[in-house]
């Protein structure tokens, strides 16, 4: 088995709009699917807190602003395309918005959140005059486990998660496979798998360059972070650096995704955020470093593969921010490749900086101040990997940093998974208070 080809397969994706109101709209859409065309009496969306709080306040793509996890799932039930699966909003016309506000209003759809999964999880239970469906989706963005009709069984799988100890030959291939590999590997494993990417990868790779440049310079005409950082550097408040230049270039692409641009971005680890720093940033410093564009285009297979990485110990929706601990983690290692090729203590240092840069940025949901945590990620990514390359970085002496790079990113994913849970049920709270759906 190829790592990075099931990276590439699973978790790097074009993606219009955030995945987890994606997600949910993925979900209630294959449950309406087996409805036929007959009208929604009746919608029940259940979801994790991951994916309640990412859904929250991020507005969806053609929606003109409109927000929320509620409204997402609606629209799933009016389009009916699971087909579409991550461009299922691609569909969203202005009747069908109108209609879906109205199945809102009438009170037939409703949202909840499940406080007692963890990991990506959603249900919909709908129900027209003659039939019902039930759709649950469980451990990756578009992994459906189970669709049942009027009480029949249509389809059965096993969520990711309760396959992660599989291993020899009770391990299954696809999703679960991959992830085992990844929690089992190394960055010299990591390494030795971004070396081998082929035509194909680098081809699909650059695609994902240019999926997310078109995403920034859409993001640069609202005025929102990236504009303002543009206007600094215009205005000879800030240099037009690397720094200033990728920080501008990553917050505008997320600018146009947390506004709901109808345009797609390459995703890494399964979010667009996390897509724009992985595949942005070590780009830009190639770009700027005049390194050869098949280093460059490995640099970022590197950057996917460690995010993914970390993902499997942290998990897709933590408390901490992801575009931090995986993203400007992979970017800072993919740096450290382009300049000084396969350098394991050089990655090391990189991983034990940004992590003790940034390490600690909170996750309060998908919204417009995601921008803010990609321009300080991407800062964190550049220098730590210049430091590290340079023979400085943060050591095991430190606060939780570890002796090498994977130590400290399993004392991160312990922090986050077993010493923030209450953070992040608070924080939920906080946000569900407000009254958003």
């Amino acid at each position: 088995m190829s790592l990075l080809k099931e990276v590439l397969k699973y978790e790097v994706n074009p993606a219009m709009g955030c995945t987890e109101p994606v997600a949910v709209a993925f979900c209630a859409a294959s449950a309406a699917e087996l409805l036929g065309r007959g009208r929604i009496l009746k919608a029940e969306i259940s979801t994790d807190p991951g994916i309640y709080k990412n859904g929250l306040a991020v507005a969806l793509p053609n929606t003109k602003g409109e927000k929320g996890n509620l409204l997402a799932a609606a629209l799933g039930t009016l389009i009916r395309e699971p087909g579409l699966k991550t461009e299922i909003f691609r569909k969203v016309t202005p009747e069908t918005l109108r209609a879906a506000k109205a199945l809102i209003k009438s009170g037939r759809i409703k949202l909840s959140v499940d406080h007692s999964r963890r990991g990506i999880y959603v249900k919909a239970s709908l129900k027209t005059a003659g039939h019902k469906a039930v759709c649950v989706l469980s451990g990756g963005h578009g992994n459906i486990v189970l669709l049942k009709k009027d009480g029949k069984t249509v389809f059965r799988g096993v969520p990711v998660a309760a396959r992660a100890g599989a291993s020899g030959a009770g391990a299954k291939s696809g999703r679960d496979a991959y992830k085992n590999l990844l929690r089992k590997a190394d960055f010299s494993r990591l390494f030795k798998e971004a070396e081998k990417a082929d035509a194909a990868d680098l081809a699909y790779i650059k695609q994902g360059i240019e999926f997310n440049l078109k995403a920034s310079r859409e993001g640069l005409k609202l005025k929102k972070v990236g504009y303002y950082i543009q206007d600094l550097i215009k205005k000879g408040y800030l240099k037009k650096d690397i720094l200033s230049t990728a920080k501008l270039t990553t917050s505008a692409a997320t600018d146009a995704r947390m506004a709901g641009a109808a345009v797609k971005v390459m995703s890494s680890g399964g979010s667009g955020n996390q897509g724009v720093v992985a595949i942005l940033v070590p780009y830009l410093v190639g770009k700027a470093f005049r390194i050869r564009e098949p280093r460059v285009l490995k640099s970022i297979a590197l950057s996917h593969l460690v995010n993914s990485y970390i993902k499997v110990f942290t998990g897709e929706l933590a408390p901490i921010c992801g575009c931090a601990v995986a993203a400007g983690v992979g970017a800072s290692v993919a740096i450290v490749y382009q300049l000084k090729g396969v350098d394991l203590k050089a990655a090391g240092r990189a991983v034990n900086t940004v992590i003790s840069d940034i390490g600690g940025m909170l996750c309060d949901g998908a919204k417009s101040g995601c921008a803010l945590k990609v321009a300080s990620s991407a800062d964190s990514a550049i220098r730590a990997a210049y430091m590290a390359v340079n023979g400085e970085g943060i050591t095991e002496l430190e606060g939780f940093i570890g002796a090498t790079g994977e130590e400290t990113i399993k004392n991160i994913a312990r922090i986050s998974k077993f010493g923030m849970d209450k953070v992040d049920r608070i924080i939920l709270d906080i946000m569900a208070a407000k009254g958003h759906g």
